[in-house]
């Protein structure tokens, strides 16, 4: 598969994994939105061009499978669950 499709694809995938982390868990994340999109979309190039060029010639699932992987374990840098407690959550606490 060329480069440019893809570059595509990986920043689909960042663009998919910061959106799901901003939909499951939005008390973990404090910061601007856009600074989680952007981590999710530079993590997701970055990983996914060096795993196409480390497996050099792979098959273009377990390319697209690995970008995944290290795409949601990198845009879970930025995540702030200690803070969870102190600022509130967005569910209601009953008791």
């Amino acid at each position: 598969m060329p480069l440019p499709v893809e570059a595509v694809l990986f920043a689909a995938i960042g663009l998919l994994a910061a959106l799901v982390a901003l939909t499951v868990v939005p008390e973990y994340y404090p910061m601007p939105r856009g600074l989680t999109v952007g981590t999710g979309l530079t993590a997701a190039l970055l990983s996914g061009l060096v795993i196409r060029f480390t497996l050099a010639g792979g098959s273009t699932v377990a390319t697209l499978l690995l970008t995944v992987v290290c795409t949601g374990l990198l845009t879970s840098v930025p995540a702030r669950p200690d803070l969870v407690g102190r600022r509130g959550s967005h569910r209601r606490r009953r008791g």
